[in-house]
């Protein structure tokens, strides 16, 4: 988890002293040390402070690029970095097809909207992370992109049959599948169209062992979603959801922060085996199917033992800071119902205007201790990518930069408005402002107003979408120019800055189709 990442070199220093313990009490083999790291905005392996690993492109990130060559790259480069660090295990790729606009926990962690497409993308990072010697474990099997349900807070239920799961939700998992992906990760939905109940399909022998091992034909690891999620817990406790997942054919069940729970899930499937509830046959071959995964990837004892190489870790992050900053540049995309995308002037005042921080979901959003005090209230209406995206602005325009934090609940004041009226360049951005975060737009709309009656008019304003596209995709015809970072993170708005400017040419396509205008369906090409 990203709590536990400072540096490399320390990453290194804990995954050693886990692995001397495991030796120690008498493994046969060195451990699975598995991450959370997708690259994008869930990068439990990249921190804004320290030397820990780069920050690489997220899956729709990458997707714009239209390059699975590109995907590939940064796969193998992030492979690279995770084991000098000696974690061999990375829960990426997403396979979900992201398919609901509305959907607050997939999003931009999906490569699209396109089966075919996402398919390519899947296969491609789980070939190159293979490669490198990480297991992937695609994931949210059978697919988490068709909801607007958050699985962290509660049971998302997808209302699709058996007929209509096949055509799009799993053709990723299949693929992968095919070409005997190490592991797959088990998400918390239900799908009572296909199972005939409510029970999530991580905990769920109809899908577990039915449709991935049965139908799929997959023999590799299967490893649940964290069970600590409120879509398990609420109902059945992180430590009934591991017995239950066990039961239904997974052979790991994931618990991912609280130790008492870790405990009383070991104790409970240990009276589950003892009481014939879960068959200790099965948990056996399960084990085998462990043990094969950490003979391909795990190394010998020498391996993970080894003293730590400071050096190519330090070559590496060069290396990877460029291909890292080509791939960001080449992913900003022009958001197609806006008007032509002309640079903006670097000579003179500029005003940017960045949303009020808001929690988007647990996988994403900083800790929220950082975002609000003990009272509820924000702590940093800004946010470090936003204030990183400021300075990157105020370095081009070549003159003093305002900075504006806007909110649902405030107007545009006479000192903004006569601000932005003699300002050479405005820039505003959105993130998430799709339905529940609209107030965004409703407020780009009342900015465009005054850039309108302005000298210059609206050709010296830019929307930037900075995290789903969905949000200007369904603001219809655009007076201004807009564009598309995917994402948050520090390098992609520096790449944006960039594009804002004329640095760089716009190259990059929106990797969805549809999106809702107006209650209308309004297609892309």
């Amino acid at each position: 988890m990203k709590r536990n990442v400072q540096s490399i070199a320390q990453v290194y220093r804990l995954v050693g002293q886990l692995q001397q313990l495991a030796k120690d009490a008498g493994h046969a083999r060195p451990l699975m040390i598995g991450i959370d790291q997708e690259n994008g905005l869930v990068s439990a392996f990249s921190v804004t402070t320290g030397d820990a690993g780069t920050q690489f492109p997220g899956a729709m990130t990458l997707a714009a690029i239209g390059s699975p060559e590109i995907a590939s790259k940064v796969a193998l480069a992030t492979a690279k970095e995770l084991r000098v660090a000696g974690i061999n295990w990375a829960y990426s790729p997403v396979g979900d097809i992201n398919t609901d606009p509305r959907n607050p926990v997939i999003g931009v962690r999906s490569f699209g909207d396109d089966p075919t497409a996402v398919s390519r993308y899947v296969q491609a990072v789980s070939a190159a992370l293979t490669s490198r010697m990480v297991a992937p474990s695609v994931k949210h099997f059978p697919g988490h992109g068709n909801t607007h349900v958050d699985s962290h807070l509660s049971l998302p239920r997808i209302l699709v049959d058996k007929a209509a799961l096949k055509a799009t939700g799993l053709a990723p998992f299949e693929a992968v599948v095919h070409d005997a992906v190490a592991s797959v990760m088990t998400g918390h939905m239900a799908l009572p169209l296909v199972t005939g109940d409510d029970m999530p399909c991580s905990l769920s022998r109809t899908i577990t062992t039915g449709l991935l091992r049965g139908e799929l034909g997959y023999d590799g690891v299967i490893v649940t979603d964290c069970l600590e999620m409120e879509a398990v817990a609420e109902k059945y406790g992180s430590e009934g959801g591991a017995v239950l997942s066990l039961q239904a054919g997974a052979d790991v069940a994931m618990i991912c922060h609280t130790f008492s729970r870790h405990v009383g899930a070991i104790e409970q499937t240990y009276a589950a085996v003892q009481d014939g509830r879960l068959s200790l046959e099965a948990l056996q071959i399960s084990g085998s199917r462990i043990a094969a995964m950490k003979d391909k990837f795990s190394g010998g004892w020498d391996d993970v033992l080894a003293p730590f190489d400071a050096s190519l870790a330090a070559r590496l992050k060069v290396e990877h800071k460029q291909l890292s900053s080509r791939a960001y540049a080449a992913s900003i995309s022009h958001i197609p119902n806006s008007h032509p995308f002309a640079r903006l002037a670097a000579d003179g005042p500029a005003v940017l205007l960045t949303p009020r921080m808001e929690n988007i979901n647990p996988a994403v959003d900083a800790p929220e201790e950082q975002l609000h005090d003990v009272a509820g209230r924000l702590r940093n209406t800004v946010g470090p990518s936003y204030l990183a995206f400021a300075a990157a602005i105020s370095q081009r325009a070549g003159a003093p930069i305002e900075h504006i934090v806007y909110a649902p609940d405030e107007g545009i004041t006479d000192a903004l408005r006569e601000n932005l009226r003699a300002a050479t360049s405005v820039i505003f951005a959105t993130r998430n402002g799709y339905e529940k975060g609209a107030w965004q737009v409703d407020f780009l709309r009342r900015v465009i107003e005054v850039v309108r009656t302005s000298d210059g008019g609206t050709r010296k304003m830019v929307a930037v979408s900075t995290c789903a596209p969905y949000d200007l995709l369904a603001a219809g015809d655009l007076e201004v120019s807009a564009i598309a970072t995917y994402e948050f993170t520090v390098p992609a708005l520096e790449a944006a800055a960039a594009a804002i400017y004329g640095e760089a040419d716009i190259t990059g396509k929106i990797p969805v189709s549809s999106v809702a205008v107006r209650g209308q369906a309004s297609n892309m090409e």
